[in-house]
């Protein structure tokens, strides 16, 4: 049927039907688009340790704390010879007897000219010189009958070798080194 203008009426609802169409299809939003998947950040950094603080040595070195590390024991073609210091890294001392020179030699790892032996019976600076062998190291040559040897064995509970500039090795005075004394003095 025709509307006043002469059109059909089935044209008129169209062009409503589609206005209203135009209408509710600017009221929806747009669809949601995809999330965007982003690498993961990377967890933050762990916080820098504080730095390690020293505190001052007591006056007594009988207070000091141990050097860390143990005594170890070996023999070899030249004589024995007992080391100190961490597990399965250099030593930090040594004591060595050189049956071919009947000697005892005790060298510390780094650098020094001299160094100061504390035990509870004895005190002395030693000179030391480097090995040749190996520059990580110097040392200082005993008899093997020096006073010195008995008496870092039987300091109690420690004794220190100590030098300039450097951080005093405190240690005990384990069997190992009794053992090489007496190698050097069998």
């Amino acid at each position: 049927m025709p509307d006043g203008h002469g059109r059909p009426m089935r044209y008129k609802f169209a062009v409503v039907a589609t206005s209203i169409a135009v209408l509710l299809a600017g009221c929806v939003p747009p669809p949601e688009p995809a999330p965007v998947v982003r690498p993961a950040a990377p967890p933050p950094a762990p916080p820098s340790p504080p730095p390690v603080v020293t505190p001052p040595l007591a006056s007594d070195w009988n207070q000091w704390p141990f050097t860390p590390g143990d005594w170890g024991y070996r023999k070899d073609g030249v004589g024995s010879i007992a080391l100190f210091g961490p597990v399965g890294a250099d030593a930090l001392l040594t004591l060595r007897c050189d049956r071919t020179r009947g000697a005892m030699y005790l060298s510390v790892r780094g650098a020094g000219d001299a160094a100061t032996i504390r035990t509870t019976t004895l005190t002395r600076s030693i000179p030391l010189r480097s090995t040749g062998g190996d520059a990580g190291y110097v040392a200082s040559q005993f008899a093997s009958t020096d006073a010195m040897l008995d008496a870092m064995v039987f300091s109690r509970g420690r004794f220190v070798v100590d030098r300039a500039g450097a951080t005093p090795l405190v240690v005990p005075p384990y069997a190992e080194l009794g053992r090489v004394i007496e190698d050097c003095r069998g």
